[in-house]
């Protein structure tokens, strides 16, 4: 199972419930097995075989509690949780298991009562601490959301690869730094706003690795001496510290009245600009879409629209062309719905071409995925999409705006339960105003 052979891996768990129908861990890993391919309806037929041949096997509970939530059957999985807990207060994992259930049900209070149970029992527990920066940070409670957020995850391919130190907030005054890659395209821009706060602090020599996609983007980032992607051969030695991006707010002390959003910081090269544009309709409100973020996203289902025939309201509305900006997954669902699109998604070589045809825009529309953060970052004006259903901390609790990017971003939320209908036609008339008052 943990090599990836999956079906090999069920043969076994089926042979070992075989010779042993009671064994009540095989039926747990069977459970887990049909969860990952989907098949719930029999998951939960081997973790309850599980849970009642084994009343105390936690990690049962931990993997039905974890399925039940993910298919948001909220009630049966917090009273899966809290009956475990009723026999077992010092399970350190199930308080933090429970604290992410009613962290999604916005039950913020409860939830980092949770964390800090589970903190109580292990102070070094790190699923809990790291599962608390998400609350700390969309309540703006910097300091100690930072710090909770250096327990994400370790480092070990950086850590083996180079041989200096990681930089832990020591003064960098004429020293030489590089930031390692982290998480997704989206993140890597998001961060990449704090290279400039680097050089203020002295730094005398800055390099950056990044995902293949952003390599020729990031190469406008102001201040940056060298950027590899992390297919390059990267050298062990030549800084005197490493970093990962994520870490940069916490060992630059970020607050909100220093939050490093001096915007642009980054850039559309000229050259790719003028081939762009020239694909681009001369007339009406130029506005770039995106309507799906990457499948491998934890909310993808949430965040993502799932299909451009939700924005057909739009069409109603006369002087706008709309420039089809998606890549990857939905790219191909350009279908004709009365919506004046071009879809350039597919012509998209990388985010330099991406934000080359952004350039040109007047307005980019976009749920939340990297195309948002690069447009945020361009200074271009943004109306971003947001789920009512575990909607990510920069964009805070409430609001149509962010400190991130506090001029250039809109932010239109789905309504308590969800749902995008409500959504498009905030956007249809906020797109109304717009045609009639450009500077809107």
């Amino acid at each position: 199972m943990q090599s990836g052979k999956v079906s090999v891996a069920e043969k076994c768990f089926r042979n070992a419930i075989k010779i042993d129908p009671e064994f009540s861990e095989a039926w747990a890993n069977l459970g887990h097995l049909r969860a990952k391919v989907s098949d719930f309806g029999y998951a939960e037929q081997c973790f309850l075989k599980a849970i009642s041949l084994s009343p105390d096997l936690e990690p049962a509970y931990l993997m039905l509690g974890a399925m039940l939530m993910n298919q948001k059957r909220f009630a049966e999985s917090e009273h899966l949780y809290r009956e475990y807990l009723g026999q077992h207060q010092s399970s350190k994992s199930v308080w933090s298991n429970l604290g992410v259930l009613l962290a999604c049900l916005k039950r913020e209070d409860e939830a980092e009562q949770c964390y800090r149970r589970a903190l109580s029992i292990d102070s070094h527990y790190k699923n809990a601490s790291f599962n608390l920066s998400y609350i700390l940070l969309r309540q703006q409670r910097w300091k100690e959301g930072w710090h909770c957020l250096e327990d994400r995850w370790q480092y070990p391919m950086l850590e083996k690869h180079f041989t200096f130190g990681r930089w832990r907030g020591d003064s960098l005054f004429d020293k030489s730094l590089i930031i390692g890659f982290e998480a997704g395209h989206g993140d890597m821009i998001f961060y990449s706003r704090y290279i400039r706060e680097l050089k203020a602090q002295g730094v005398k020599r800055l390099a950056l690795i990044c995902h293949p996609a952003l390599k020729r983007l990031f190469a406008t980032l102001d201040g940056v001496d060298q950027i590899f992607s992390f297919n390059d051969e990267v050298p062990a030695t030549g800084w005197d510290y490493w970093t990962p991006p994520m870490s940069l707010p916490n060992y630059c002390l970020t607050r909100s009245h220093n939050i490093p959003a001096s915007i642009p910081y980054l850039h559309a090269e000229s050259l790719l600009v003028q081939q762009w544009s020239a694909k681009l309709p001369s007339q009406g409100l130029r506005v770039g879409l995106v309507w799906k973020g990457s499948p491998q996203f934890e909310n993808d289902a949430d965040r993502s629209v799932e299909s451009l025939s939700e924005f057909a309201p739009l069409a109603e509305l006369s002087g706008v062309q709309f420039v089809g900006l998606q890549k990857g997954q939905g790219e191909d669902d350009i279908r004709p719905l009365g919506l004046n699109i071009l879809p350039l998604g597919p012509m998209l070589n990388d985010f330099a071409d991406t934000a080359a045809v952004i350039q040109s825009l007047d307005l980019v529309i976009s749920v939340d995925t990297a195309v948002a953060h690069l447009a945020g970052a361009m200074g271009k004006a943004c109306w971003v999409l947001l789920p009512d259903y575990r909607c990510d901390w920069r964009w805070h609790a409430e609001g149509s705006s962010t400190l991130w990017y506090p001029e250039q971003m809109r932010l239109f939320r789905q309504p308590a339960g969800g749902g995008w209908a409500p959504v498009i036609g905030a956007l249809r008339d906020a797109l109304q105003e717009k045609i009639q008052s450009p500077s809107v």
